[in-house]
This record gives structure tokens, C-alpha cells and sequence, in this order.
């Protein structure tokens, strides 16, 4: 009847969030291998195509490197319009605040200038990053040598509604199939879930929801959607498709979670903990 994920976050300490969607997430290691040794680059540069011009070639079949967009079909959806009234709706009123502040280095363009703009592409457009390496000495430790092989791990976040197989399929293809130079490339050590967008909210929760945000915070709840990933969500969903869903968490502004100074807000912890004994208590007597 009801699914209660703790796992989440909320774009501000003074308000009870619910997460309406979050994003799928297919993610790999690209290997390009070109020559079985290292070789000396006076000797096979100019003639030996570098394994990391090629990984070049291979992430532009991926993604715009000068606009970021992600060029893989089975990962762009139509965006309901609801979520983008509901974006708009929270940046109307909370503005910035519902965006973590990040700590750019000074001078920096973001991608978007526009909050509600920021809050879809986190939400509901697909994005890639590279989140490590292989196959590249530290920069003190490199010689001239003509590498033979370049890896990267890649993390491509995928719209809640997309399909996450399909993507992962096509993410392979662009991949293996044609390769630059005919180079050996693969995708491997491949990781994939489903992305989830939250169901209509059944009268019980949505006023159980509202009274409880009002007893533990003074002020009604807010919906918005988390770039993140909960792959299970999406399995819970397909397993119980007729269960009301709780999704929420204390990840907030700079707690910087997954990094070394990640942190809890102890009585925004308190607060939500009070709010979710309500709705439980509220499932209870309504079933």
C-alpha cells in the first residue's frame, strides 16, 4: 500500500520535501586500446593515432562537448507538463534556494542562468560525466610515451521516464560499432537502473502529507524533483503499481553527499523523522 524511502534530500532545511521524480542511470567503463605496449612518442606519434584523440571521437558521439547535450535518442523524453509547472511553481517561490549553491571557482558560466531551466535539465535531461580514469599517469610520473590504451568511466544520467536498457543498448553501439581508426573499443563493467516519476498522490496521503508537514515544520509540504538516482524505486513501482509512495530524505543544501565532507542536519533530521511517524500512523487507521 505504501513505500517509504528515506534515501532522498530536500532543497531547503525549513520545509517538508517529497521527491515527485528521479532520474535513471546507465553507466560504464570505455576502453580503447591501440597498440599492446607503450611506445616511445618520437617514434609512433604522427603515425599511431592516440588512444585518447580517439576516446575524443567516441564521447562526441555521445555528447555535444560544446553545449553538453547528450545525443543518445533513447535518452531525451518529452517532459511532462506538469513537472515543468511544478519546477516553475518552486523556483517562483523559493528561487536560488532550491538549488544547492556550489562551490564554483570564481568567473565560472553554469550551463543555464535561468533556475527553472537548472531544475529541469537536473531532473528530467539526460547528462554525462566522466568520473575516472585509467591508462594515464600521474602528471610527475609521465614519460614521452605513446599510451596503448585509454579508459573512462562514464555516468549517464537518463530522464526519469526513459528506458534504461535502451539506453545502455545504444550507449554500447556508439560505442563498439565503427570504431574510430578501427581501434579496439569496448564498454565494459556496465552498470544500469530505471529512472522513476512519482504517481498522483491518493487523498489520504496528500492531506496526511500536508497536516504532517504543518505539525513537524509550520508550513506545507513541497514536491520537486531529485537528479539523483534510486534505481529500485523504479523496481518497487513496477512491483506494487498501485502503491502511494513516500520518497524523501535529509540530503540538503552543501551536504555533499557521496563527498569526503558529506554531513546531517540534525534537526531537520528530527523534524522529518516526527513527519514520517505521522504519515505512518496515518496509513495505519486509513487501511
Amino acid at each position: 500500500d505504501l513505500v517509504v524511502c528515506l534515501d532522498s534530500g530536500c532543497a531547503t532545511f525549513d520545509t517538508m520535501w517529497l521527491t515527485s521524480s528521479l532520474r535513471g542511470l546507465v553507466a560504464g567503463t570505455i576502453k580503447i586500446d591501440v597498440v599492446e605496449e607503450g611506445i616511445h612518442s618520437g617514434v609512433a606519434s604522427g603515425v599511431v593515432p592516440s588512444s585518447f584523440r580517439l576516446m575524443r571521437q567516441i564521447l562526441d558521439r555521445i555528447e555535444d562537448s560544446a553545449t553538453g547535450e547528450v545525443l543518445l535518442k533513447s535518452a531525451n523524453v518529452d517532459i511532462p507538463d506538469y513537472r515543468i509547472r511544478e519546477a516553475e511553481s518552486v523556483a517562483a517561490e523559493f528561487g536560488g534556494a532550491a538549488l544547492d549553491p556550489f562551490p564554483i571557482v570564481d568567473g565560472l558560466s553554469l550551463m543555464t542562468e535561468s533556475t527553472v531551466e537548472a531544475m529541469i535539465a537536473r531532473t528530467w535531461r539526460p547528462a554525462l560525466s566522466v568520473i575516472g580514469a585509467d591508462g594515464m599517469p600521474a602528471t610527475k610520473a609521465a614519460g614521452n610515451v605513446l599510451r596503448p590504451t585509454t579508459s573512462l568511466k562514464v555516468s549517464l544520467r537518463l530522464p526519469p521516464t526513459a528506458d534504461h536498457l535502451a539506453a545502455l543498448a545504444e550507449l554500447k553501439d556508439l560505442v563498439e560499432l565503427d570504431p574510430p581508426s578501427n581501434a579496439r573499443t569496448q564498454l565494459i563493467d556496465e552498470e544500469f537502473g530505471p529512472g522513476w516519476n512519482a504517481p498522483d498522490l491518493a487523498p489520504w496521503l496528500n492531506d496526511t502529507l500536508a497536516a504532517a508537514a504543518i505539525e513537524a515544520f509550520g508550513q506545507p509540504h513541497q514536491l520537486y524533483g531529485e537528479g539523483g538516482s534510486i534505481p529500485f524505486m523504479g523496481m518497487l513501482g513496477d512491483r506494487f503499481p498501485d502503491a502511494q509512495f513516500v520518497i524523501t530524505g535529509v540530503l540538503g543544501p552543501e551536504t555533499n553527499a557521496h563527498g569526503p565532507n558529506e554531513f546531517l542536519e540534525l534537526a531537520y533530521a528530527e523534524r522529518l523523522t516526527g513527519a514520517i511517524a505521522h504519515i505512518v500512523n496515518a496509513h495505519s487507521t486509513a487501511t
